[in-house]
């Protein structure tokens, strides 16, 4: 794991607040080059809230964001892309039917010819493509077919390789393997592996802690707008982590609730029973 003194985002008692509503409370965490921080958390933790702000979405109601060891404050995504703060929505911002070259310069066409004579340039995309695929261990057969003949994680790994390719320093990947098999899971994360390899600093959102156990190296745990903290693997066991995200003792008090529940239930069945059972031997 490459790692120096200076994390590249490093975000201080982050609040945010939407009306009376808080999102965020009081949350810290930052990642250094070289490193996989996973941010865990169940729905409604605070996972898409963080994520949005590290990423120039939302401006925190309070707190400070640093950026290399300086104090920043983002007005828009594309003022975080500028400082090489890349992220991967589960939507992957692509077009099916456009080809896997389209895809990756998407917004971004190389052109070549002047004036109104100028066309996107398909031999640069294609080479570009293939090659910056590769460089992640992506070997794509044919860079013209439509990026909708792919598996969704080869999708990731071609929204994951333009990012780097496109100067990401930080790259925030918001579930990347949600609606993904076992198989297609397994490819994404050894994308991640890849891209923490090449010295990128990488945010892993994520409620599934297999994944998460896979191929982070600290884990920051959200829920319900706070965090339980920043944990290294010796300091966290998996059993332990889904202890914390999954709320133990809530779920512990539930199946008890569920028990009772069944109790109560049995009893009016077992004395009707009896009753019957009464009325037949009197007969």
């Amino acid at each position: 794991m490459i790692r120096n003194d200076i994390p590249m985002i490093d975000v201080r008692n982050i609040s945010k607040y939407f009306g009376n509503v808080v999102a965020l409370n009081g949350v810290s965490m930052n990642v250094y080059a070289g490193e996989v921080m996973c941010l865990l958390g169940d729905n409604g933790a605070g996972k898409s809230t963080l994520i949005k702000t590290l990423s120039g979405v939302h401006k925190p109601s309070a707190g400070e964001y640093y950026v290399e060891g300086e104090l920043v404050e983002f007005n828009s995504p594309r003022s975080a892309l500028e400082r090489g703060i890349a992220t991967v929505y589960q939507d992957l911002a692509m077009i099916p039917l456009m080809s896997i070259s389209r895809n990756f310069f998407l917004g971004s066409e190389p052109g070549k010819g002047w004036g109104p004579f100028k066309r996107f340039d398909v031999q640069f995309a294609t080479k570009v493509a293939q090659e910056e695929l590769k460089k992640m261990g992506i070997d794509i057969r044919d860079p013209s077919q439509p990026v909708g003949t792919l598996s969704g994680g080869e999708r990731q790994s071609v929204a994951i390789a333009r990012a780097v390719y496109f100067g990401a320093k930080v790259l925030i990947l918001d579930e990347p393997t949600a609606a993904l098999g076992v198989k297609q899971a397994g490819v994404v994360l050894r994308y991640i592996a890849q891209a923490r390899a090449r010295g990128i600093a990488v945010v892993f959102i994520t409620h599934n802690p297999h994944h998460a156990y896979a191929v982070g190296d600290r884990f920051t745990i959200l829920k319900r707008g706070q965090s339980f903290g920043t944990f290294t693997k010796d300091e966290l066991s998996r059993e332990e982590m889904v202890r914390m995200m999954s709320g133990a003792d809530e779920l512990d008090a539930l199946a008890h609730e569920l028990r009772e529940f069944e109790r109560s239930e049995q009893l009016p069945a077992e004395s009707k029973l009896a009753e019957i059972e009464e009325a037949l031997s009197e007969g």
